[in-house]
């Protein structure tokens, strides 16, 4: 009684074919594999990118720590 029989998962299938039609699945299909490859290329590059951003990052962390500590040097004199 708690599962689905062979019968119930024969009706959801033609409804769905019913309502969605049968040359209309594999193109949404298609289409949901085409955003999940995107997505995992996305996270891909992103992982490429950040240790690349980071030494940059740091770069212009230190930059701006050494004219920081230059003006309270200037502002002391």
């Amino acid at each position: 009684m708690g599962s689905f029989s062979i019968w119930h998962w024969l009706i959801v299938l033609v409804i769905v074919l019913l309502l969605f039609g049968a040359g209309k699945i594999p193109k949404l299909m298609g289409d949901m594999a085409k955003g999940v490859k995107a997505f995992k290329k996305g996270l891909n590059d992103e992982d490429e990118a950040t240790p690349a951003a980071k030494p940059a990052e740091s770069q212009r962390l230190e930059t701006e720590a050494a004219a920081k500590t230059a003006e309270k040097d200037s502002a002391r004199q």
